[in-house]
């Protein structure tokens, strides 16, 4: 089971992966988790050059693009093994996360066709103005107006995958949780009703 939790910036992924992994492995499951970009070198590029004053750029932009998809391309064969090996891998961004940060569309979607595609996306949607508070304003792409376009891509998103389930990430942590094990715990039959 392949499963990625999505959102803008400061939504509240790294805190919930931690708390879903921690449940999950609670409940008899072996649990990985994964992180894009990854610590290899493609992904520590990656990092380095989201903290330019250019990195919203259209050239940037697409550059980016091709990084991520190539972190992408080496963390496939490990997600693979993991499922192999019957554990669940929890993921921080998939390829989705390139469809709306990154443009073009189309163009980011065929770099991006050998991706493997998530059973289960969590999209944390978080209001942009909350996004801006919690970040820290490293990135170029921590700003209103950029991550206003970004929520609304990952919306779109949402509406036309199956595989997409919206979690109101303006509540506190713990509610947040609860809300996330709720549409977790049918695929693992896990009961529902026993979570508060």
């Amino acid at each position: 089971m392949y499963i990625v939790l999505e959102g803008i910036d400061g939504a509240g992924k790294s805190t919930q992966i931690n708390l879903l992994k921690e449940w999950l492995e609670s409940n008899g499951l072996n649990v990985e988790t994964i992180v894009e970009p990854t610590d290899l070198e493609v992904g520590k590029l990656i990092r380095k050059l989201l903290t330019r004053s250019d990195a919203t750029t259209d050239t940037m932009q697409k550059t980016l693009g091709l990084l991520f998809a190539a972190d992408r391309l080496i963390l496939m064969d490990k997600i693979e093994k993991l499922e192999s090996e019957n554990r669940v891998v929890i993921s921080d961004r998939s390829f989705y996360s390139s469809l709306v940060y990154q443009k073009p569309q189309n163009w980011i979607k065929e770099i991006n066709k050998y991706a493997k595609i998530p059973d289960l996306v969590l999209l944390l949607d978080l209001d942009v103005k909350k996004s801006v508070e919690r970040c820290e304003g490293t990135d170029e792409f921590e700003n209103e107006e950029f991550l206003t376009g970004v929520k609304q891509n990952y919306l779109d998103l949402a509406r036309s995958n199956e595989n997409f389930k919206i979690i109101d990430a303006n509540n506190g942590p713990n509610k947040v949780s609860s809300d996330i094990k709720k549409t977790v715990a049918p695929l693992f039959d896990i009961c529902k009703d026993c979570i508060s």
